[in-house]
């Protein structure tokens, strides 16, 4: 039996496994958890499909204790579609076919889709500074091209550098235009995330969209990054998150379900995973909602693990 086909028939029942394991050392959690059975239905339920961002494994990938092509196998225990890739974890593959074809070959053999790879570390791309801005969106050509070898459809990049905001939004404009021209040929979106500073502001995303003409040009609304300024106790300034959303899921080619800590019930204490989803369903986005848990009071694997579950009790409340 290929090993795939295994996968696909073991998968549900291993879940049901791997899910109890996870929740036994959160008792309170479990015992008010009569949707976990729920779980194992797979995104033909669902109006979207469920991939995983490679950042809920952060923890576990900077110790060493997992590695990038671990990922997908990972992935498909959790009985998600997708993958979300992290540049840091594989940043000096870029250019490396040999690595990126085994890549491939791990999703393949997982049943699995490469979604997107997120973008860190190339550079400032609202910078005020034009020399700063070329160089990184010449930077950023290398994963353009790693992601069409991947079979993605994006990278999602970072609107990071503006002081003033009147200047960032044409800075940005102007790069995200030069970038998804490069990317056309590829068929690879350029996608912002509300990622700090004046990406978390909604109405500030609004003018940069609101004026881009690409068609593969467009945003990664993330359910929690609504954080525009930060001190030395956490977030000095922040923007409503619904309104945050609802602003740019018109524009949305991606959607991340970003969580922290939840409820007894399962339910995200922060943000409310039902009022979000139907806004993703109202725009009539049908594509991948990727898990990003990001939280520290349970393990990455049982975030996880509550993150889809949330997700898929939503999911099938709304379709």
């Amino acid at each position: 039996m290929k090993r795939r086909d295994f996968i696909n028939k073991t998968a549900k029942s291993a879940l049901g496994i791997t899910a109890l394991g996870a929740f036994t050392a959160n008792a309170s959690i479990m015992n008010n958890l009569p949707f976990l059975k729920d779980s194992l239905i797979t995104s033909k339920d669902l109006f979207f499909k469920i991939s995983l961002a490679q950042w809920s494994l952060h923890k576990a990938l900077f110790a060493k204790e997992m590695d990038n092509l671990d990922f997908a196998a990972k992935s498909r225990s959790f009985n998600c579609e997708g993958l979300e890739y992290v540049n840091a974890f594989f940043k000096d593959k870029a250019k490396d076919k040999k690595y990126l074809t085994e890549m491939n070959h791990r999703a393949k053999s997982e049943g699995q889709k490469n979604v997107l790879i997120m973008i860190d570390g190339e550079g400032s791309m609202a910078h005020a500074d034009k020399k700063e801005r070329l160089k990184a969106i010449e930077n950023h050509h290398k994963w353009v091209d790693a992601a069409h070898f991947l079979g993605c459809h994006a990278i999602r990049v970072n609107l990071a550098g503006g002081k003033d905001k009147s200047e960032a939004v044409k800075a940005s404009i102007d790069s995200l235009t030069r970038l998804s021209d490069y990317a056309k040929g590829s068929n690879i979106n350029i996608l912002v995330e509300n990622h700090g500073g004046f990406s978390s502001d909604g109405d500030w995303m609004t003018q940069v969209f609101s004026q881009v003409k690409n068609k593969n040009c467009g945003t990664l609304p993330d359910f929690g990054n609504f954080c525009i300024k930060k001190n030395s106790t956490g977030c000095s300034e922040e923007y409503d998150r619904y309104k945050g959303m609802q602003q740019l899921l018109p524009f949305a080619k991606a959607v991340s379900a970003k969580s922290h800590d939840f409820n007894a019930q399962g339910d995200e204490i922060h943000t409310d995973f039902y009022k979000v989803m139907k806004m993703v369903k109202d725009v009539g986005y049908t594509g991948y909602v990727g898990i990003e848990y990001e939280g520290s009071k349970v393990s990455e694997e049982e975030g996880i693990i509550l993150t889809r579950d949330l997700l898929i009790k939503a999911g099938k409340k709304l379709s």
